[in-house]
């Protein structure tokens, strides 16, 4: 998989900067350390597949800050851009410049989506133009498109944290002329009632291991 790459989008963990919406429900988790473990788990996940990845960081100026949260070890890319959009489209752009032919983008709000989904999304980009993962809150969890396939007006007029989003970019898609692969449905982790159904979810499986799920089973209220 010499010619495949996946793209994890990083924020940078700092009070304010990462989960918005938990830190005002989840008054009581510290959502620095509960977003350091969504990243961990994806890594670990990452780690099992024979893929290169990067890890898109945001800001843009923070690769030394990265470097000193999770090492050396791992390929970097800054996120450049106005808004979600041009980021995931300027990183797609770069990837397919260094001569990927299959590339999809993931985010970091997902730590237990199983890492067979990214096995799935490349296989089905064998006989697809595009993948796409859509997350129960009506957005999406994963993207992904052949290098000569790719649509970069996919992230333009978007209503980004919104319900809508899956519906518009498969719309784009459609109107694109895309093949486009559906993956199972996933839940990302957003508010509250994300945290409960992820500890509801994982608590007799086999991610009980999960470093989320071991930080956030401390907490008995949850």
């Amino acid at each position: 998989m010499a010619d495949h790459c996946v793209l994890l989008f990083v924020k940078y963990p700092e009070k304010g900067e990462v989960k918005s919406r938990l830190t005002r429900e989840a008054w009581n988790i510290n959502i620095v350390e509960l977003y350091k473990n969504f990243v961990l788990d994806l890594l670990i996940s990452l780690n099992k597949i024979k893929t290169k990845f990067y890890i898109c960081f945001y800001p843009e100026n923070s690769e030394e800050k990265f470097i000193k949260w999770l090492g050396g070890k791992y390929l970097y890319m800054p996120q450049k851009g106005q808004d979600l959009g041009d980021r995931m489209k300027n990183c797609f752009i770069k990837a397919f410049s260094g001569k990927f032919k299959q590339v999809i983008v993931i985010g970091s709000d997902a730590p237990d989506m199983p890492c067979e989904f990214i096995k799935y999304a490349f296989a089905s980009l064998d006989s697809h133009d595009a993948v796409i993962g859509p997350a129960s809150d009506g957005g999406y969890y994963l993207l992904g498109f052949n290098f000569d396939k790719f649509v970069p007006e996919i992230f333009e007029g978007i209503e980004w944290s919104t319900d809508k989003v899956f519906k518009e970019t498969l719309s784009i898609l459609n109107k694109a002329k895309r093949k486009t692969y559906i993956l199972p449905e996933w839940n990302d982790i957003d508010v509250h009632s994300d945290l409960v159904d992820f500890v509801k979810r994982n608590k007799d499986s086999k991610n009980s291991h999960l470093n989320t799920y071991s930080y956030l089973s401390k907490h008995n209220e949850i």
